[in-house]
Protein backbone atom coordinates (compact mmCIF):
# COMPACT_ATOMS: atom_id res chain seq x y z
CA UNK A 1 0.00 0.00 0.00
CA UNK A 2 1.37 3.41 -0.97
CA UNK A 3 1.88 6.17 1.58
CA UNK A 4 -1.17 8.38 2.08
CA UNK A 5 -1.03 11.60 0.05
CA UNK A 6 -4.70 12.60 0.17
CA UNK A 7 -7.02 12.51 3.20
CA UNK A 8 -10.78 12.82 2.54
CA UNK A 9 -12.99 13.55 5.54
CA UNK A 10 -16.75 13.59 5.82
CA UNK A 11 -18.04 16.32 8.15
CA UNK A 12 -21.21 15.46 10.09
CA UNK A 13 -20.85 12.48 12.44
CA UNK A 14 -17.27 11.92 11.25
CA UNK A 15 -15.04 14.97 11.67
CA UNK A 16 -17.62 16.95 13.64
CA UNK A 17 -18.65 16.01 17.14
CA UNK A 18 -22.34 15.86 18.04
CA UNK A 19 -22.20 19.51 19.12
CA UNK A 20 -20.88 20.42 15.62
CA UNK A 21 -17.37 21.29 16.85
CA UNK A 22 -13.94 19.94 15.93
CA UNK A 23 -11.82 19.10 18.96
CA UNK A 24 -8.40 20.66 19.40
CA UNK A 25 -6.87 17.19 19.30
CA UNK A 26 -8.45 16.48 15.92
CA UNK A 27 -7.47 19.86 14.48
CA UNK A 28 -3.91 19.36 15.65
CA UNK A 29 -3.68 15.87 14.11
CA UNK A 30 -4.98 17.14 10.76
CA UNK A 31 -2.47 19.98 10.74
CA UNK A 32 0.29 17.47 11.49
CA UNK A 33 -0.87 15.39 8.54
CA UNK A 34 -0.70 18.49 6.33
CA UNK A 35 2.81 19.22 7.61
CA UNK A 36 3.72 15.68 6.58
CA UNK A 37 2.70 16.48 3.00
CA UNK A 38 -0.90 15.23 2.94
CA UNK A 39 -3.57 17.22 1.09
CA UNK A 40 -6.88 17.42 2.95
CA UNK A 41 -10.30 17.27 1.33
CA UNK A 42 -13.52 17.93 3.23
CA UNK A 43 -16.37 15.99 1.62
CA UNK A 44 -19.91 16.79 2.73
CA UNK A 45 -23.52 17.01 1.70
CA UNK A 46 -23.40 20.61 2.90
CA UNK A 47 -23.22 23.54 0.49
CA UNK A 48 -20.02 25.65 0.37
CA UNK A 49 -21.39 28.31 2.74
CA UNK A 50 -22.10 25.66 5.38
CA UNK A 51 -18.57 24.24 5.08
CA UNK A 52 -16.59 27.47 5.14
CA UNK A 53 -16.43 27.76 8.93
CA UNK A 54 -14.99 24.28 9.39
CA UNK A 55 -12.44 24.77 6.61
CA UNK A 56 -11.33 27.90 8.44
CA UNK A 57 -10.87 26.01 11.71
CA UNK A 58 -8.43 23.74 9.88
CA UNK A 59 -6.63 26.71 8.27
CA UNK A 60 -7.67 25.42 4.85
CA UNK A 61 -8.49 29.00 3.84
CA UNK A 62 -4.75 29.71 3.97
CA UNK A 63 -3.42 26.73 2.02
CA UNK A 64 -4.22 24.46 -0.87
CA UNK A 65 -7.08 22.09 -0.16
CA UNK A 66 -10.46 21.15 -1.54
CA UNK A 67 -14.10 21.14 -0.48
CA UNK A 68 -16.41 18.55 -2.03
CA UNK A 69 -19.83 20.11 -1.49
CA UNK A 70 -23.42 18.95 -2.06
CA UNK A 71 -22.19 15.34 -1.99
CA UNK A 72 -20.11 15.91 -5.12
CA UNK A 73 -22.00 18.38 -7.31
CA UNK A 74 -19.56 21.19 -6.44
CA UNK A 75 -15.79 21.07 -5.92
CA UNK A 76 -14.22 24.23 -4.53
CA UNK A 77 -10.64 25.25 -3.78
CA UNK A 78 -10.46 25.90 -0.04
CA UNK A 79 -8.00 28.77 -0.20
CA UNK A 80 -9.37 30.68 -3.19
CA UNK A 81 -13.06 29.79 -3.16
CA UNK A 82 -12.83 29.02 -6.89
CA UNK A 83 -15.30 26.40 -8.10
CA UNK A 84 -13.38 23.91 -10.23
CA UNK A 85 -16.28 21.55 -10.95
CA UNK A 86 -20.04 21.97 -10.91
CA UNK A 87 -22.95 19.90 -12.21
CA UNK A 88 -26.74 20.16 -11.92
CA UNK A 89 -29.55 17.63 -12.22
CA UNK A 90 -31.05 17.31 -15.68
CA UNK A 91 -34.24 19.40 -15.65
CA UNK A 92 -36.58 16.61 -16.75
CA UNK A 93 -35.26 14.25 -14.06
CA UNK A 94 -35.46 16.94 -11.38
CA UNK A 95 -39.08 17.75 -12.26
CA UNK A 96 -40.06 14.08 -12.27
CA UNK A 97 -38.43 13.58 -8.87
CA UNK A 98 -40.20 16.61 -7.45
CA UNK A 99 -43.57 15.55 -8.88
CA UNK A 100 -43.23 12.05 -7.40
CA UNK A 101 -42.27 13.35 -3.97
CA UNK A 102 -44.95 16.02 -3.99
CA UNK A 103 -47.65 13.56 -5.08
CA UNK A 104 -46.71 11.32 -2.15
CA UNK A 105 -47.03 14.23 0.26
CA UNK A 106 -43.33 14.89 0.92
CA UNK A 107 -41.72 18.32 1.16
CA UNK A 108 -38.69 18.99 -1.03
CA UNK A 109 -35.64 21.20 -0.38
CA UNK A 110 -33.08 22.95 -2.59
CA UNK A 111 -29.84 24.51 -1.36
CA UNK A 112 -28.31 27.50 -3.14
CA UNK A 113 -25.85 30.13 -1.90
CA UNK A 114 -26.63 30.52 1.82
CA UNK A 115 -30.32 29.65 1.64
CA UNK A 116 -32.34 26.46 2.12
CA UNK A 117 -35.46 26.69 -0.04
CA UNK A 118 -38.37 24.44 1.00
CA UNK A 119 -41.60 23.56 -0.75
CA UNK A 120 -43.47 23.51 2.54
CA UNK A 121 -42.55 23.96 6.22
CA UNK A 122 -41.52 20.77 8.02
CA UNK A 123 -39.77 19.70 11.22
CA UNK A 124 -36.81 18.23 9.37
CA UNK A 125 -36.10 21.54 7.63
CA UNK A 126 -36.09 23.24 11.04
CA UNK A 127 -33.53 20.70 12.26
CA UNK A 128 -31.48 21.13 9.09
CA UNK A 129 -31.47 24.87 9.64
CA UNK A 130 -30.01 24.40 13.12
CA UNK A 131 -27.46 21.95 11.75
CA UNK A 132 -26.21 24.11 8.88
CA UNK A 133 -27.00 27.66 9.98
CA UNK A 134 -28.64 28.36 6.63
CA UNK A 135 -31.60 30.69 6.24
CA UNK A 136 -34.87 28.88 5.45
CA UNK A 137 -37.24 30.23 2.81
CA UNK A 138 -40.59 28.69 1.85
CA UNK A 139 -41.20 28.97 -1.91
CA UNK A 140 -44.78 29.01 -3.14
CA UNK A 141 -44.07 28.05 -6.75
CA UNK A 142 -41.42 25.48 -5.95
CA UNK A 143 -41.80 23.48 -9.17
CA UNK A 144 -40.83 26.54 -11.19
CA UNK A 145 -37.72 26.85 -9.06
CA UNK A 146 -36.83 23.22 -9.73
CA UNK A 147 -37.24 23.89 -13.46
CA UNK A 148 -34.70 26.69 -13.14
CA UNK A 149 -31.98 24.22 -12.23
CA UNK A 150 -30.56 22.75 -9.02
CA UNK A 151 -27.49 20.90 -7.82
CA UNK A 152 -29.52 18.46 -5.75
CA UNK A 153 -32.96 17.83 -4.29
CA UNK A 154 -33.40 16.70 -0.71
CA UNK A 155 -36.57 15.01 0.50
CA UNK A 156 -36.95 14.90 4.28
CA UNK A 157 -39.26 12.51 6.10
CA UNK A 158 -39.82 9.56 8.37
CA UNK A 159 -37.26 6.89 7.38
CA UNK A 160 -39.99 4.22 7.23
CA UNK A 161 -41.92 6.33 4.72
CA UNK A 162 -38.85 7.37 2.71
CA UNK A 163 -37.93 3.75 1.95
CA UNK A 164 -40.89 3.09 -0.39
CA UNK A 165 -40.40 6.53 -1.95
CA UNK A 166 -36.79 5.63 -2.71
CA UNK A 167 -38.01 2.47 -4.45
CA UNK A 168 -40.51 4.52 -6.44
CA UNK A 169 -37.80 6.99 -7.48
CA UNK A 170 -35.52 4.19 -8.65
CA UNK A 171 -38.36 2.65 -10.65
CA UNK A 172 -39.22 5.86 -12.50
CA UNK A 173 -35.81 7.49 -12.82
CA UNK A 174 -33.29 4.65 -12.72
CA UNK A 175 -29.92 5.74 -14.06
CA UNK A 176 -31.08 9.32 -14.70
CA UNK A 177 -30.20 10.27 -11.10
CA UNK A 178 -27.97 9.34 -8.17
CA UNK A 179 -30.04 8.47 -5.11
CA UNK A 180 -29.14 7.72 -1.48
CA UNK A 181 -29.91 8.60 2.14
CA UNK A 182 -27.38 10.97 3.72
CA UNK A 183 -29.15 10.60 7.05
CA UNK A 184 -31.98 8.13 7.67
CA UNK A 185 -34.50 10.99 7.35
CA UNK A 186 -32.88 12.70 4.31
CA UNK A 187 -33.29 11.19 0.83
CA UNK A 188 -31.00 12.97 -1.64
CA UNK A 189 -31.24 13.19 -5.42
CA UNK A 190 -28.15 14.18 -7.38
CA UNK A 191 -27.22 14.26 -11.06
CA UNK A 192 -26.51 10.88 -12.64
CA UNK A 193 -23.01 9.50 -12.04
CA UNK A 194 -22.30 12.13 -9.38
CA UNK A 195 -21.29 11.44 -5.79
CA UNK A 196 -18.44 11.94 -3.35
CA UNK A 197 -16.52 9.17 -5.07
CA UNK A 198 -16.54 10.76 -8.54
CA UNK A 199 -15.65 14.12 -7.01
CA UNK A 200 -12.78 12.66 -4.99
CA UNK A 201 -11.45 10.98 -8.13
CA UNK A 202 -11.46 14.37 -9.90
CA UNK A 203 -9.52 16.01 -7.08
CA UNK A 204 -6.99 13.19 -6.96
CA UNK A 205 -6.59 13.38 -10.74
CA UNK A 206 -5.81 17.09 -10.55
CA UNK A 207 -3.06 16.35 -8.05
CA UNK A 208 -1.68 13.32 -9.87
CA UNK A 209 -2.60 11.06 -6.96
CA UNK A 210 -3.77 7.47 -7.42
CA UNK A 211 -6.62 5.91 -5.48
CA UNK A 212 -4.14 3.74 -3.57
CA UNK A 213 -2.69 6.90 -2.03
CA UNK A 214 -6.06 8.15 -0.78
CA UNK A 215 -7.51 7.55 2.69
CA UNK A 216 -11.20 8.37 3.14
CA UNK A 217 -13.21 8.40 6.37
CA UNK A 218 -17.02 8.50 6.59
CA UNK A 219 -20.08 7.18 8.38
CA UNK A 220 -23.20 7.33 6.18
CA UNK A 221 -24.53 6.05 2.88
CA UNK A 222 -23.60 9.27 1.08
CA UNK A 223 -19.99 8.30 1.87
CA UNK A 224 -20.28 4.88 0.21
CA UNK A 225 -18.94 5.85 -3.21
CA UNK A 226 -16.03 7.78 -1.68
CA UNK A 227 -15.07 4.85 0.53
CA UNK A 228 -15.34 2.37 -2.33
CA UNK A 229 -13.06 4.51 -4.54
CA UNK A 230 -10.38 5.32 -1.97
CA UNK A 231 -7.50 2.90 -1.57
CA UNK A 232 -7.94 2.98 2.20
CA UNK A 233 -11.53 3.23 3.43
CA UNK A 234 -12.41 3.86 7.05
CA UNK A 235 -15.80 3.77 8.78
CA UNK A 236 -16.38 5.52 12.09
CA UNK A 237 -17.39 3.47 15.12
CA UNK A 238 -20.74 5.29 14.99
CA UNK A 239 -21.26 4.48 11.29
CA UNK A 240 -24.24 2.97 9.56
CA UNK A 241 -23.70 -0.82 9.61
CA UNK A 242 -23.74 -0.91 5.81
CA UNK A 243 -20.77 1.46 5.75
CA UNK A 244 -18.88 -0.62 8.29
CA UNK A 245 -19.41 -3.67 6.10
CA UNK A 246 -17.76 -2.10 3.03
CA UNK A 247 -14.88 -0.29 4.78
CA UNK A 248 -11.37 -1.68 5.08
CA UNK A 249 -11.15 -0.44 8.66
CA UNK A 250 -13.49 0.67 11.44
CA UNK A 251 -12.37 3.07 14.16
CA UNK A 252 -12.61 1.97 17.77
CA UNK A 253 -13.76 5.49 18.68
CA UNK A 254 -16.75 7.55 17.59
CA UNK A 255 -16.89 11.08 16.23
CA UNK A 256 -17.30 12.30 19.80
CA UNK A 257 -14.10 10.55 20.89
CA UNK A 258 -11.64 11.67 18.19
CA UNK A 259 -12.01 8.62 15.97
CA UNK A 260 -10.41 10.57 13.10
CA UNK A 261 -7.31 11.15 15.23
CA UNK A 262 -6.97 7.41 15.82
CA UNK A 263 -6.63 6.81 12.07
CA UNK A 264 -4.38 9.78 11.32
CA UNK A 265 -1.96 8.84 14.08
CA UNK A 266 -1.85 5.18 13.13
CA UNK A 267 -1.82 5.30 9.34
CA UNK A 268 -0.42 8.72 8.41
CA UNK A 269 1.80 10.02 11.21
CA UNK A 270 3.21 6.63 12.21
CA UNK A 271 3.49 5.49 8.61
CA UNK A 272 2.79 1.74 8.57
CA UNK A 273 1.33 0.10 5.52
CA UNK A 274 -2.40 -0.57 5.55
CA UNK A 275 -3.23 -4.07 4.30
CA UNK A 276 -5.59 -4.46 1.38
CA UNK A 277 -8.73 -6.35 2.40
Amino acid sequence: MSAVRLLALDLDDTLLRSDLTISYKTRHAIKQAVAAGVTVVLASGRIPAAMKHFAGLLAMNRRNGYLICNNGTIIQESNTGNIIHEVRIETAAALTAFDLADAEGFPVQIYEDEVMYVSRPNEYADYDQKLTGLRQVVVEHFRAMVAGGCHKLLIPGDPKLLAPLETLMRTYLGDDITLFTSKPYFLEILPAHTDKGTALAKVAGLLGIGSGEVLAIGDSMNDEAMLRWAGISVAMANSDKRIKDIADLVTTKSNDDDGVVEIIEKYILSGPDVPNE
